[in-house]
């Protein structure tokens, strides 16, 4: 065994921030963003649903195939990983609704079990469902597809009560926004684990930050404020940039075990078969 020799293959650092205050408000902001420069693009820029689809779609995969390269956790490509992924899970569901008539609470059961059978396949596969534990590629690529099916699933949601049921805008913030305090009130009394929690509190936002967008941007005869879509968009891009920033500088939400804890794959250089895997601690 003394010419055996051993190469590291492959390192990489969790990729997820911590979850903190500003991880919420900027994923708020994130979906609003979603939601309100989706509909600029295709109605007010006139690229039409078709063409925004196709531009924001190519432009996620270029993005997201960056993100994947990485090693580590970097605020601004992870948060514009998770803006486009925003406007290409609303593009989705409205080309379902819009384009081929399907119905809102179609889409939303639809959407249900496409990411309750994402969560089955990751948590077969890895036993976790935990965003700390995003270690590998595989495990990154779970991810990612359930944070798009989320924001599918969150869209066609938000807009089944709002538009669907008549809710209205300013009634889904309340509705959605005491969700997510019931899931908070839920987790910190201990009926909710943090693992389901987050994710319970993932979707809700979605729906959450639609509904702000849609109220604010919105006719006042069709409930909401009436803002122009550039200043609602450009007020949020620029306090997302600020965070990042922020965060980019402080670090306070790097990873924990950004710098202490790696999943190392070995590879036995005679036969190419993986000799070992370890985390160091």
């Amino acid at each position: 065994m003394a010419n055996r020799q051993i190469s590291v293959a492959r390192e990489m650092l969790c990729k997820v921030p911590e979850i903190t205050l500003y991880f919420w408000i900027i994923k708020i902001m994130a979906t609003t963003v979603g939601e309100t420069a989706a509909d600029y693009l295709n109605v007010n820029l006139g690229f039409g649903l078709t063409n925004t689809s196709y531009v924001m779609g190519a432009l996620l995969l270029a993005v997201l195939t960056y993100q994947l390269v990485k090693r580590l956790y970097v605020p601004w490509l992870y948060w514009l990983t998770v803006i486009l992924i925003s406007i290409v899970g609303t593009l989705i569901t409205d080309n379902l609704t819009d384009r081929l008539g399907v119905p809102l609470w179609v889409s939303t059961i639809g959407f249900s079990i496409i990411l309750a059978i994402a969560f089955l396949a990751w948590y077969a596969s890895e036993r976790t469902l935990s965003i700390h534990s995003i270690f590998t590629t595989k495990r990154e690529l779970f991810y990612w597809a359930a944070i798009l099916f989320t924001f599918a699933l969150g869209t066609a949601g938000g807009d089944f009560a709002t538009e669907g049921l008549n809710f209205g805008y300013f009634q889904g913030v309340l509705i959605f926004g005491g969700l997510i305090a019931l899931t908070t009130l839920a987790y910190y009394t201990n009926i909710f684990n943090a693992v389901l929690s987050f994710w319970v509190a993932y979707i809700l936002t979605r729906p959450l930050g639609a509904s702000i967008g849609d109220f604010l941007t919105q006719a006042p005869k069709d409930g909401g404020l009436g803002l122009s879509d550039s200043w609602v968009n450009g007020a949020f891009f620029a306090t997302i940039i600020i965070l990042i920033a922020y965060l980019t500088f402080t670090r306070v939400d790097r990873p924990k075990n950004s710098e202490d804890k790696a999943t190392i794959d070995y590879w036995d250089n005679n036969d190419g078969a993986p000799a070992s895997v370890v985390e160091l601690e």
